[in-house]
């Protein structure tokens, strides 16, 4: 494999921060010296100087019973309050908290103080049906404030929140109740999706009526907001509507200091065996690395900015970069409860161009999704507010990153590429603008006070310009603190692998580049065995969307009778290529350019042109669905889809 180009790493292209950003930034280079000289006191100071604490901690971090670990496990604080109600009582409560837009074009406007208040009289509802802290409450609603009031407001009262995406069906929603034990479940009648309205209660009320034999029902009140109008089932003495008891209750609540450690959230991951995992956070350390990564890694000036992270609550981007670090940080930022193509693409711009946004955060398929519309779409729209960008959940190959910096950014605007996990509970790897020389495709390096390293299957530190796995060598503030009523499966999954060393393993491949650089290759599981050669499916993805008439490619391996699995790879063509040329032929041209860009190894056994690749509402390819059509067999659970008719469309375009 040495003898083939390495498509990824041949990126040349750097971009330096203007001296006029770097000298306004946040993020200055002397935080990577502090954090190497104390990387424990880093942590204890950023912690003291972001976040109000009732009790100080005088313990930074117990490590004696590792993998689990305690952070600032002696000091107290309300995660609430430091999101809402220290930000009144600085005289900022008239500062917007939120700007709301919903899919059919009707907005809110939520202040510091109203959304304060709205969280108070949640807090007194929830304990008046007897939530307690450490009660578990499931959330199950569309992007609305009412879902970021109902996180804050279990938060408050110390109790645990399990968002479950809005997506999910009964049996996912109903799974996860289960497991966690819920008490209560919040939720709407629906919420806007393409111009529909998408119920959510009846698929609560199937959830919580499809009882087997045995199963016990936890849940003894569900709580609705009116969003959808659409006709729901009603059951007396359990259903509640929000508008009726919220706003009659009471505004008064003083928030009570917890322990540092106590549960913040459950949030459910799959699983290898197909349970889900229940991933389990605390309190004083994630709200501490969350942040300081939002304030560091997006340069955030909160009296000035307009902040857009476009992910949906029910996934860990949405509950760290909408609903906890911006608010813990005073920011004011935008809420969408649509898609970024209805009424027509180009949405998210207007919504953009509207808010005069400052700094935008989403994933690399959103992005190439663009790219498929055409330049022309953003060209329409004042996007000049803009001026950091961000990129999440999964690697962006360079020509994106390129379009993106280009086409949005207009030439000038900064980009972090970010690396981090459900598991890790915020932000690893990023540049940091003001302060790092961009490399488009790579994430670059661990931010301050994180110790990373790229090993192989020995723990052995490959060196630079090579490839492996990633782990994470030291404890981190808002790392997981376990699998819900599974600690042993905790260890099996992140840490037996290197138990020896201490090592977490993150499940994702890297590589090193010369100067010692990440470049994020995706999930190990991702990787194919070709012909004895490990390939993986992000340099492949890359090579082709490098190609001139490529929007976007998504690539899974196939059994093969021959080489034990084959590259078969799915491409969207851009509308500006179809235009001129067409697809005859295409797919021909297309493996022969792998074959160019990596390899004759890496050349796919099938390219299929299609119209859409099929992507949950956070915008994740779905690869495994790709493998059950690649291998001919029954497509699997399409529930978690934005759109789940295009497995449909790709099937009947396949065959």
């Amino acid at each position: 494999m040495s003898s083939q180009i390495d498509h990824l790493l041949n990126e040349t292209r750097r971009f330096a921060p203007s001296e006029e950003f770097a000298a306004s930034a946040v993020a200055t280079a002397e935080l990577y010296e502090q954090a190497e000289a104390d990387r424990e006191g880093f942590w204890a100071e950023q912690s003291r100087t972001l976040l109000h604490w009732e009790k100080p901690f005088t313990e930074v971090l117990d490590w004696s019973t590792p993998p689990f670990a305690k952070w600032f496990a002696d000091g107290e604080l309300n995660v609430a309050y430091n999101c809402l109600d220290r930000h009144v009582e600085a005289g900022n409560g008239d500062r917007v908290a939120l700007l709301w837009e919903g899919e059919p074009g009707d907005s809110r406007r939520v202040t510091y103080a109203e959304l304060t208040e709205e969280v108070k009289r949640l807090a007194n509802v929830l304990t008046g049906l007897g939530i307690e802290a450490g009660d578990r409450v499931a959330v199950y609603l569309p992007m609305i404030p009412e879902a970021i009031a109902s996180m804050l407001a279990v938060a408050r009262i110390g109790a645990i929140h399990s968002v479950v995406f809005g997506g999910f069906s009964a049996d996912s929603l109903r799974s996860r109740i289960d497991d966690a034990g819920a008490k209560l479940v919040i939720t709407a009648d629906g919420g806007y999706r393409k111009g529909k309205v998408s119920p959510l209660k009846p698929a609560v009320d199937q959830a919580l009526a499809d009882r087997g034999d045995g199963e016990q029902l936890t849940v003894e009140h569900v709580l609705v907001v009116r969003r959808g109008e659409n006709e729901v089932a009603w059951t007396e003495g359990r259903d509640l509507w929000w508008h009726d008891v919220v706003p009659a209750a009471s505004a008064e609540h003083t928030a009570q200091a917890f322990p540092a450690e106590n549960p913040l959230f459950i949030l459910y991951t799959s699983g290898t065996t197909g349970k889900p995992k229940g991933i389990l956070h605390t309190s004083g350390g994630y709200l501490t690395q969350a942040a300081f990564t939002h304030r560091n890694v997006f340069d955030l000036h909160p009296e000035s900015d307009v902040y857009w992270c476009t992910a949906d609550i029910g996934w860990i981007t949405g509950h760290t970069y909408v609903a906890y670090a911006p608010l813990a940080n005073g920011a004011t930022q935008v809420l969408y409860e649509g898609t970024p193509e209805f009424p027509q693409p180009g949405r998210w711009w207007e919504v953009i161009e509207k808010y005069g946004v400052t700094i935008f955060y989403t994933a690399p398929t959103a992005i190439r999704g663009f790219m498929k519309q055409g330049r022309q779409i953003p060209q329409r729209r004042d996007l000049s507010s803009l001026r950091v960008l961000g990129s999440v959940g999964e690697p962006i190959n360079p020509e994106a990153w390129i379009w993106y910096r280009e086409i949005i950014g207009a030439g000038r605007t900064p980009i972090v590429d970010t690396w981090w996990q459900t598991e890790t509970g915020a932000i690893m790897v990023s540049a940091l603008p003001g302060v790092t020389e961009t490399k488009p495709g790579s994430a670059q390096v661990a931010l301050p006070g994180i110790s990373l390293d790229v090993v192989d299957e020995k723990a052995r530190h490959v060196g630079h310009g090579n490839g492996g796995l990633l782990v994470v060598t030291e404890p981190w503030p808002s790392m997981l603190r376990g699998i819900w009523g599974d600690p042993e499966r905790y260890r099996e999954t992140y840490w037996d692998r290197f138990a020896d060393q201490g090592h977490y393993f993150a499940g994702d491949g890297a590589r090193l580049d010369e100067d010692g650089d990440i470049w994020l290759l995706g999930r190990v599981d991702d990787v194919m065995n070709i012909s004895g050669h490990r390939l993986s499916t992000a340099e492949i993805e890359s090579a082709l969307v490098a190609h001139e008439a490529t929007a976007e490619a998504a690539v899974v391996g196939a059994s093969d009778e021959t080489t034990g699995q084959a590259v078969v790879a799915f491409v969207i063509l851009k509308e500006s290529y179809l235009k001129l040329h067409g697809p005859d032929g295409l797919a021909q041209q297309l493996r022969a350019w792998v074959s160019e860009q990596i390899g004759p190894i890496a050349r796919p056994r099938d390219v299929y042109i299609v119209g859409e690749l099929p992507k949950t509402r956070s915008g994740k390819i779905m690869r495994r669905l790709l493998r059950d059509v690649a291998e001919g067999r029954e497509v699997g659970d399409t529930t978690t889809l934005a759109d789940t008719a295009v497995m449909s469309v790709i099937s009947a375009q396949v065959r």
